[in-house]
């Protein structure tokens, strides 16, 4: 946090060093990226990121788009970059990002999105993608379902105030779930940590990993955490 002294902002845990939420995919057919946020230059070069085949988005908060650009040197290797996103989040992008969208006689390097309005679930390679709509205050924004071969492996929900009924029932006994969890304290657009809890001891999964994390929360929390919560950080590699 700019300007800030807390425990957090000064500490020499390097897992306290975080930058905007974001996966990174990668499978034997195929890669992509869900979301690109403000600092999404910052973590390709950090991990040294070669191929994105593809974006999917939340939805359409700064935080989360505008990366959005540095998707050109990923478009220029493929010709084109598949863009994913819920109808009114692919809105905002055409308007935010026009330059791209509606470019008459686009530069060769210049980035080339091909734009996928979300309908329901999509593939990507081998992996079906299910979008999970979630309240986050007043919005609605997707979530998303990762799964191969019918098991489910990855739920991500970034960005969350609730997780409807149907949301848990649809993710019920993933291997892992990916949350939004802010703060102890109560948010009016972010679940808590104890209401993240609350949502991993309904879904049942084998571990739960908290995202979009506030400075009020160090990493060093995860010591009280119950045995298989966690919290996330930047740089954390999963495999399936």
């Amino acid at each position: 946090m700019i300007g800030c002294d807390c425990e957090v902002c000064r500490s020499s845990d390097p897992r306290d060093k975080r930058l905007r939420s974001s996966i990174y995919v990668e499978t034997p057919e195929c890669s992509w990226v869900v979301d690109t946020g403000t600092d999404f230059r910052m973590q390709a070069l950090r991990e040294n990121i070669r191929t994105v085949d593809a974006v999917i988005f939340t939805h359409s908060h700064t935080d989360h788009i505008m990366g959005f650009d540095d998707l050109r040197r990923f478009s220029h290797a493929r010709g084109s970059m598949p863009v994913y996103a819920p109808a009114e989040t692919m809105r905002d992008l055409e308007r935010v990002f026009q330059f791209a969208f509606k470019a008459a006689n686009p530069v060769p390097w210049y980035l080339k999105p091909e734009p996928h309005v979300i309908g329901g679930p999509f593939e990507l390679g081998r992996t079906l993608i299910t979008p999970l709509p979630v309240p986050h205050g007043d919005s609605i924004v997707n979530g998303y379902l990762f799964s191969r071969g019918g098991e489910k492996l990855v739920a991500y929900l970034s960005d969350c105030s609730g997780v409807p009924d149907a949301i848990i029932d649809r993710i019920a006994r993933v291997r892992v779930l990916i949350i939004d969890a802010l703060r102890d304290k109560p948010h009016p657009t972010h679940l808590s940590v104890g209401q993240a809890l609350d949502v991993a001891a309904r879904v049942r999964s084998d571990a739960t990993y908290f995202t979009h994390i506030a400075h009020e929360l160090p990493q060093s929390a995860e010591s009280r955490l119950p045995a298989g919560a966690h919290i996330a950080y930047d740089g954390l590699k999963l495999s399936f």
